[in-house]
C-alpha cells in the first residue's frame, strides 16, 4: 500500500527573508518564520530550488489537522 503524502513545515534558514514563488501561491518567510505547505506544493519546482538553495529547510510533515487547516485557508483565498 503506498503512503499518502503529507505537506511540511517549512523554515526559512536565511539571514534575510525568503519569498519563494510557487505556482499555487507566494510565500514569504523572515529569518527563523515557519510555514505549512501543502503536499502538492512539497513538489513545487521553485520550492525545491530553494531547498537546494538551503535558504529553507524541512523542519517536520504536517498532522492531519495541520493538512486540513492549511488547504481550507488556501481555499479560502488566504495566504497563511
Amino acid at each position: 500500500m503506498a503512503s499518502k503524502r503529507r505537506g511540511m513545515l517549512i523554515k526559512n534558514t536565511n539571514e534575510r527573508a525568503v519569498t519563494i514563488e510557487m505556482t499555487s501561491r507566494v510565500i514569504t518567510l523572515h529569518p527563523g518564520e515557519e510555514k505549512f505547505i501543502t503536499a502538492e506544493e512539497v513538489r513545487d519546482s521553485a520550492l525545491r530550488e530553494s531547498l537546494q538553495l538551503r535558504t529553507v529547510s524541512i523542519v517536520r510533515p504536517t498532522t492531519l489537522d495541520e493538512e486540513a487547516a492549511i488547504r481550507r485557508s488556501i481555499e479560502a483565498g488566504e495566504n497563511p
